[in-house]
């Protein structure tokens, strides 16, 4: 399923929002099956970052330091240059930033080492540029929409979708990891859990398309018209990304890393963010979907085109 995953979320989401035109009647029932399965999928993606790796990633300097630059300092720069030219509906605005301003934390590895990335120094960087990414949104969200952004979060179901989808499952593949460590049956345990990866994923996928289509009304074409951000965004970071990693000097490897981590983004973990937002903004959680599609795709690219940018030697 790894080797065809591309194609699974294509179909997933094709799936997805085939249903919820034809049958929008079924929306509110998947929508009560989007929070348990992106609850399980977090877990298993949050299983893969190693909590035992977030002092050891602080050893290696140099690529850390350039991971945290292309990802809070370029990529905020590269948000507001294309800011002014997003569709002016306020739910798509924020559907927009929430997905851009926040790092990959899990396929960007499998990606990268396709592209001959070192997969290890990002799995090393991933706890630290998860615990950064949510430590610092809600002040990128305040710096882009100002004192608006009260009048459209409500802070309760934000809070508890934060706590619930985000922190328990990090805390429940934490504690997995702990026992995986010491004892045969957590590695089994575990080990089965991450075949679970692919599936959750379609899964999450197809309910959040059919659940929130029915929703949209006419904001279809607001959706369709971030789709070119998206795509003008991974093309500015790969070469943003190769300017970052030639300015800390890395490696071969490191430097394509730098790459990857700069264009991908955390479509998963502020999926639930988006999700627990009121009614009148259901097209932000689609918006953040949307990113997902054109990312997949681009990753096809970008496998392709990073060895030839930051070529071996």
């Amino acid at each position: 399923m790894e080797d065809r995953q591309i194609g699974i979320y294509l179909g997933a989401m094709a799936g997805g929002g085939l249903l919820g035109r034809l049958a929008p009647a079924a929306g509110p029932g998947l929508e009560h099956a989007v929070s348990p399965v992106l609850g399980a999928l977090l877990f298993v993606t949050f299983l893969q970052v190693p909590a035992a790796e977030l002092l050891r990633s602080l050893r290696d300097g140099r690529f850390l330091a350039a991971a945290l630059v292309v990802n809070f300092v370029v990529v905020p720069l590269v948000v507001a240059v294309l800011f002014p030219f997003l569709p002016a509906d306020q739910a798509v605005r924020l559907g927009v930033l929430l997905v851009l301003l926040c790092p990959c934390v899990d396929y960007v590895i499998v990606f990268s080492g396709l592209a001959g990335g070192s997969a290890r120094r990002l799995l090393a960087a991933t706890p630290l540029l998860l615990v950064a990414q949510m430590l610092l949104l809600p002040g990128f969200l305040y710096v882009f929409l100002g004192s608006g952004l009260a009048d459209v979060v409500e802070p309760g179901p934000f809070f508890e979708a934060f706590l619930v989808l985000i922190v328990l499952p990090l805390a429940l593949a934490w504690a997995l990891q702990a026992w995986a460590a010491r004892r045969p049956a957590g590695r089994k345990v575990s080990d089965a859990a991450t075949t679970a990866m692919v599936p959750l994923m379609a899964a999450t996928l197809f309910a959040v398309v059919a659940s929130q289509v029915p929703k949209l009304g006419g904001s279809l074409g607001d959706v369709a018209a971030v789709v070119p951000f998206y795509v003008a965004f991974l093309l500015v970071m790969a070469f943003a990304g190769r300017a970052v990693a030639r300015l800390f000097r890395l490696g071969t490897g490191a430097a394509r890393a730098v790459v990857f981590t700069g264009a991908t983004r955390n479509s998963l973990v502020v999926l639930p963010l988006a999700l627990a937002l009121p009614d009148a903004f259901a097209v932000a959680a689609v918006v953040v979907v949307t990113q997902t599609l054109v990312e997949v795709l681009g990753m096809v690219v970008y496998v392709r085109l990073v060895p030839r940018l930051l070529p071996a030697g």
